[in-house]
């Protein structure tokens, strides 16, 4: 017997906004269903909305469409900053977007979890899969520092860890504009302080975040999204490592950027950001 979810009103509208070739069953050629989707961003519309109230910021500096990669910071134990990136385009983007995410290879052994994450848009994290997506204008959503950034403890949640450079070449590659972003609050709604590595190994994932009350479940906590000015490379994606290492440095700077403004804008330092716009501190966009 098939189970059907409630979908909000608002929900159902935006999809129906989507550029996205749903066919007649609401399947898209990458397998993205719309029966999954509506009751996806229902849950995460309470918790986008309601539970956390999330602050955008920039978020007009997201082309409305065609291809482009969202590229940003971790923060949390567990995949909330992708949620929240999705949620913010989909929910305050005229039309909304989706965010395509490019998924950990371990959720494929998790039972469900595959099929959950690919119905809804997140492919698995292979370089093809990215390709094909922005090939037909997609929007792509990266975390850079993989699994090492959702192992950031409590008191390194500001900071970034080591950036692959995978991403810098596809952009080339792909011709594809870049806009940065930070997320921050993560680390407040799931405070790391340990991560139990043999744990997790048993339970076939990169390891298990441990909070003071244990289980890695999210309270509620002020979330931000800042997103930054595009950043366009020119190249073929093929390179020497030491000129596409130098532009993954301008891309970490400006996201770390990003994380500083955030951070004088949640003590409440709002004058002199005003005084010298939203992206103080922000190098403006590179054009290489």
């Amino acid at each position: 017997m098939r189970v059907s979810f409630p979908v909000d009103s608002e929900v159902r509208e935006r999809l129906e906004q989507l550029e996205i070739p749903f066919n007649a069953d609401g399947i898209d050629p990458f397998g993205v269903s719309k029966a999954y989707l509506g009751p996806s961003f229902t849950l995460l519309k309470f918790f986008f909305r309601r539970y956390f109230s999330v602050h955008t910021l920039g978020i007009e500096h997201v082309p409305q469409h065609g291809r482009c990669m969202l590229v940003g910071n971790h923060s949390g134990g567990i995949a909330l900053d992708a949620a929240m990136v999705s949620a913010s385009q989909f929910f305050e983007m005229n039309p909304p977007r989706l965010a395509h995410g490019m998924a950990e290879r371990f959720l494929g052994k998790i039972p469900f979890a595959s099929q959950l994450t690919h119905r809804c848009g997140h492919l698995t994290g292979l370089p093809e899969h990215a390709e094909r997506l922005l090939a037909q204008d997609r929007l792509l959503m990266v975390f850079p520092e993989g699994a090492r950034g959702t192992a950031k403890l409590f008191k390194e949640r500001y900071s970034l860890v080591h950036f692959g450079t995978g991403f810098v070449r596809l952009a080339m590659k792909m011709k594809t504009p870049i806009v940065p972003f930070a997320f921050l609050g993560g680390g407040e709604a799931i405070p790391t302080i340990a991560n139990a590595v043999s744990l997790g190994k048993l339970l076939g994932v990169p390891y298990i975040p441990v909070t003071p009350w244990v289980v890695a479940l999210p309270i509620p906590a002020r979330l931000d999204i800042i997103y930054s000015e595009p950043m366009t490379f020119e190249g073929t994606g093929f390179e020497e490592d030491d000129v596409v290492l130098a532009y993954v440095d301008r891309v970490k700077k400006r996201i770390a950027d990003l994380i500083e403004t955030g951070r004088r804008l949640r003590r409440g330092d709002v004058a002199q950001l005003t005084n010298s716009g939203p992206h103080a501190g922000v190098a403006g966009g590179a054009h290489t």
